[in-house]
């Protein structure tokens, strides 16, 4: 008797502590719905309706919080029967959050790397899988067969295959976008120099390639090909059934529930519950909007070229989805076991189970596009009545948009341009829109904008009172240097820092040289460090850059140059030529003192 007592008042005063796991799981729920709010609005404000995954994707931070997030559903701890307001329906709505977050993470399988891909995905999967299990366990545990938990349990089983099945094709996709892109930098390169060689490289010519690789790398960017592949949209519909039924489910208790707020609830996290229901279900109608658009892209590129009578071409598999599979089928199995049968063995076994994941991949793709080709038949009609409606309006309105598109040059340009052969495409995707290329035109015209209006002014005169750079330009010489040689090669973002510590040193120059350090300390060295990165990938260059990283930190946040105080040695000298010696002749004795160390 003492010691069920005992036991008693233990369980009471651990289900006192119970009600903070709700806060907690409430304050994961409302960072992954803030999260997927920032997405939506980034993308209606960059007018990417195809939403890009900046705030909210797969990796380790998103899916922590989910995992917390997830508490409900996969406690079995908790009766089922005791109160729906309680508990059944605040876990329905954590499933189809579930279920939401994982349609939006598709797109953001594009940006990762192989091993990225690998280490995502099969965490997803592992916590897909333990949501899974604990809500069957709770289901035979209690005899008893809740229909709410079959839609979004299955819907997030289904998303799970789909989301692998992308990720699988995510290598072969960037080899296929990298070789395009390299193929129309060439074409390119050539008009470029026809250009040149006519004398007509003039400014609108520059606009105009410029444009060009603005369109490459537009069209070519991993996240809006995973976005508008027929996989992604089609797996985003998934959680939008069980979302509508949740509304409805919801609707229906308040209206028999009016004062559910008010009323106690025999839940062991207390009050925490419907704080966790209500963010949950906004985060379920915030996370939807960026699967149903991209579902309707694919759909509104796909009605253009479907053709009914060519099925055969309609629900062809390209190369891209199965590629990587059938690499690994076919790759020899590189084991050190000395028996040459078990070896064979084991071979045959990958080949079997490989050749079943082909199968399995093929099947999903067909049917993702069975699904988007049963949507262009429904939806067929709709747009081309919106589309007659919009070529009606337009020729009553056409001279309204001359004298509009006369006083807009750049506008105008976009359509003489002939940009269209250079959106890359993968095998079998349709044409993009017009309005998209025209969307890709804008924004970057709006960066042109924002690069014109945001010109370092202040640099700008700070340098015209100089007419002598001739040290500058020999900085990076192209004299290839001897063999034994022990300078380092050269780094692009040093000579920014160099010149930058020589401009606070410098005396009597005190508001061109503010304006222009300032500057520089917001812009930083940016451009020089991508054409680092990108020209330049061996080791020793990557320890320069990072020693340039050290010296700039320093100069721009301490106004100080290799231990030396830029101040200091501003006040001391008289003129410039001393403020130069000095910064020249420290660093030797420096780098003296550290060799004799």
């Amino acid at each position: 008797m003492e010691e069920y007592e005992y036991d008693s008042s233990v369980q009471k005063k651990l289900d006192e502590t119970i009600p903070w796991i709700g806060l907690y799981i409430t304050a994961a729920s409302v960072v992954c719905t803030l999260a997927m709010a920032a997405d939506a609005f980034n993308g209606f404000r960059r007018k990417k309706l195809w939403f890009p995954c900046k705030y909210f994707s797969l990796n380790a931070v998103s899916l922590t919080l989910l995992a917390v997030a997830m508490k409900l559903p996969q406690d079995v701890n908790t009766n089922l029967l005791r109160n729906k307001l309680g508990t059944q329906l605040p876990k329905v709505t954590s499933l189809i959050f579930m279920s939401t977050a994982m349609a939006n993470f598709m797109s953001s399988l594009g940006p990762m790397n192989n091993k990225e891909l690998v280490a995502n995905v099969v965490a997803l999967g592992i916590l897909v899988i333990t949501i899974v299990a604990n809500v069957l366990i709770q289901l035979i545990q209690l005899e008893f067969f809740f229909i709410e938990l079959l839609l979004p349990t299955t819907s997030m089983l289904l998303l799970l295959p789909a989301l692998v099945a992308s990720a699988i094709s995510v290598p072969t996709i960037k080899k296929d976008l990298e070789l395009k892109y390299h193929e129309k930098h060439k074409v390119a390169l050539m008009e470029e120099e026809v250009m040149q060689r006519r004398e007509t490289f003039i400014i609108d010519n520059q606009r105009e390639v410029m444009m060009k690789y603005w369109v490459m790398a537009e069209t070519s960017s991993p996240q809006f090909v995973m976005a508008r592949s027929v996989v992604c949209a089609t797996s985003t519909l998934n959680p939008l059934l069980p979302a509508i039924a949740l509304t409805i489910m919801i609707i229906i208790w308040i209206v028999f529930n009016p004062n559910w707020l008010l009323k106690s609830t025999s839940s062991v996290y207390g009050g925490y519950t419907r704080w966790i229901l209500v963010i949950q279900y906004i985060g379920v109608i915030v996370g939807i909007i960026a699967p149903t658009f991209r579902w309707f892209l694919a759909v509104g590129f796909k009605c253009s070229t479907t053709n009914i009578h060519n099925l055969r071409k309609e629900f062809k598999i390209e190369t891209h989805w199965i590629q990587t599979l059938v690499d690994w089928r076919d790759s020899f199995l590189a084991l050190q076991i000395r028996q040459h049968t078990c070896t064979r063995y084991l071979h045959d076994a990958k080949w079997f189970i490989l050749t079943f994941c082909i199968g399995v991949q093929i099947l999903i793709v067909l049917f993702s596009k069975l699904l988007v080709f049963v949507s262009v038949l429904l939806i067929h009609p709709f747009l081309l009545c919106f589309a007659h409606f919009e070529k009606f309006i337009m020729r009553h309105l056409s001279e309204l948009m001359t004298t509009n598109n006369h006083g807009n040059v750049q506008s105008g340009d976009d359509r003489k341009l002939n940009l269209d052969c250079y959106v890359l495409l993968l095998e079998g995707e349709p044409e993009l829109p017009r309005w998209i290329l025209k969307n890709i035109c804008c924004r970057a015209d709006e960066m042109i904008h924002t690069g014109r209006k945001q010109q370092p002014k202040s640099l700008t005169k700070l340098l015209n009172k100089f007419d002598n750079f001739i040290g500058v330009g020999q900085f990076d010489t192209n004299q290839i240097s001897s063999l034994h040689s022990q300078e380092p090669p050269n780094c692009w973002t040093l000579p920014v820092v160099t010149l930058t510590g020589i401009a606070i040193a410098l005396p009597k120059i005190t508001k061109d040289k503010k304006g222009a350090v300032s500057e520089q300390r917001k812009r930083r060295p940016v451009l020089a460090k991508i054409v680092e990165k990108t020209f330049n990938t061996n080791a020793e260059i990557q320890n320069i850059r990072k020693a340039a990283d050290v010296s700039w930190v320093g100069v721009a946040l301490y106004k100080k140059w290799l231990d030396m105080d830029l101040r200091k040695t501003s006040l001391k000298c008289k003129s410039s030529k001393e403020v130069l010696h000095e910064l020249s002749t420290k660093p030797k004795g420096l780098s003296w003192s550290s060799r004799e160390k």
